[in-house]
């Protein structure tokens, strides 16, 4: 039996571990909100960028990819994507619908990051989320990078997800303003 693991983040464009196959899916009840701060990946604990997180909507639903993971391999790949997730990420079980089939649901593993935690930054308006994600940089790369990829990849997945994609819209057009060539560096 296969291990599923539900990426929402930059686990769309960048999985980082092997895997057996890949699926459009997504998770009822859920909303994907840039509300948790990354003080290793794309900040620094003394400049936190601005990350994907999962917080409860009702109603609503967040779309992603599910990957099959091989049981032999599913532990260590586990093990790796705790240590990724480490800034604020807790390990859950969510039930992901398989995109176009409402009757194939699984169990899959993904990790939220909820309030409370030491890095979570929630929701601020837009101006000034705009200013965190252009001042964010971390060893993954730049915090602009990581809001236009991820809108990007929704996009090209067909997902539709006005947080992500107005949030991405602002940032593009505040590089106009300031010139793109301190934040757009793609790593």
């Amino acid at each position: 039996m296969s291990v599923w693991i539900f990426g929402y983040g930059s686990l769309l464009w960048r999985p980082g571990f092997p895997y057996v196959e890949a699926k459009a899916a997504r998770v009822a009840g859920l909303s994907r909100r840039l509300e948790q701060g990354s003080p290793d990946h794309r900040g620094t604990p003394e400049r936190l960028g601005r990350v994907a997180t999962l917080v409860p909507a009702p109603g609503a639903h967040v779309g992603g990819l599910v990957y099959a993971l091989a049981p032999a391999e599913a532990d260590a790949i586990l093990a790796a994507i705790d240590a990724r997730e480490q800034g604020g990420y807790d390990r859950v079980t969510v039930r992901a619908e398989l995109h176009g089939d409402e009757a194939s649901v699984i169990e899959a593993i993904t990790w939220i990051a909820r309030p409370g935690n030491p890095w979570h930054l929630g929701p601020a308006p837009f101006e000034a989320m705009v200013a965190d994600v252009l001042e964010a940089r971390g060893p993954s790369g730049t915090n602009v990078e990581y809001v236009l990829r991820l809108a990007e990849t929704l996009a090209a997945l067909g997902f539709e997800d006005d947080h992500v994609s107005s949030l991405a819209d602002a940032v593009r057009a505040a590089l106009v303003d300031v010139g793109p060539s301190r934040y757009s560096t793609r790593t």
